[in-house]
């Protein structure tokens, strides 16, 4: 069984449709790369999936581990084990990076966090990311960098363990060192979750040092073509021109 199956899948933000008929399937421990130009609909496919009320589903089916999450919510999709990295992280004053993972998973788990057993992970997996331990105090995102922004996502996605995260330009705006310790969580995750995966990008960079099993291109709100980690070299040697005739 898929652990993502989109069935013909339409949505619309305000009176706009966006997303026209994308089906798509992801299952356990795959990774799937979304390729496409500016304003494709790769960013409104992540938020849909994730239940976004700004964007409206107007047809179509999103199915998790064989359950119909169309109408769920998005507190009910992340409990089941679905996972949204931001392509701009946003800040929250007043509640520090250590405390917000920690509620996520009680929210997540139902059950108390032990403390112990979670800042010693938590320790573990900051010295993966090369993260600074002073930055679990410190407010979420509040005067933190574009690549700290990044490095902090993917810090809640190895706490979370969830069982499908969608990464939405994680890459974006990061230096090649950074994406470089972005790829390690990325990959520490697949590695220890056997996780699914769809990342978002227009850039491939992230992918390098990436497993890549199928990727997708997006092109006015319909994939348009899917093939296996060769298809990303082809779109960086040429482009998406082809595709946008």
């Amino acid at each position: 069984m898929a652990l993502l199956e989109i069935q013909n899948l339409c949505v619309n933000v305000e009176e706009k449709q966006v997303l026209q008929g994308v089906n798509l399937s992801i299952n356990p421990g795959e990774t799937h790369v979304l390729m496409g130009p500016n304003g494709a609909g790769k960013s409104t496919l992540g938020n849909a999936i994730m239940g976004n009320p700004v964007y409206t589903v107007t047809d179509g089916k999103i199915f998790f581990d064989g359950q119909d999450l169309t109408e769920e919510k998005t507190d009910a999709r992340a409990k089941a084990g679905l996972f949204l990295s931001f392509q701009n992280p946003l800040e929250v004053q007043g509640i520090s990076v250590e405390a917000f993972i920690r509620s996520a998973l009680q929210q997540k788990t139902g059950e108390r966090v032990k403390l112990f057993q979670f800042q010693k992970e938590l320790k573990s997996c900051m010295e993966l990311l090369s993260m600074d331990e002073a930055y679990a105090k410190r407010d979420l995102n509040v005067g933190f960098s574009g690549g700290e922004r990044k490095k902090s996502e993917i810090l809640q996605l190895l706490m979370l363990k969830p069982r499908l995260a969608i990464l939405d330009e994680t890459d974006s705006g990061l230096d090649v060192d950074a994406v470089r310790t972005v790829s390690k969580g990325i990959e520490e995750y697949r590695r220890k979750e056997n996780g699914g995966l769809l990342i978002i990008t227009h850039s491939t960079k992230i992918l390098e040092s990436l497993h890549v099993d199928y990727a997708h291109i997006l092109v006015k709100g319909k994939i348009v073509k899917t093939g296996d980690a060769s298809l990303v070299q082809e779109i960086n040697e040429k482009g998406f021109d082809e595709y946008l005739k």
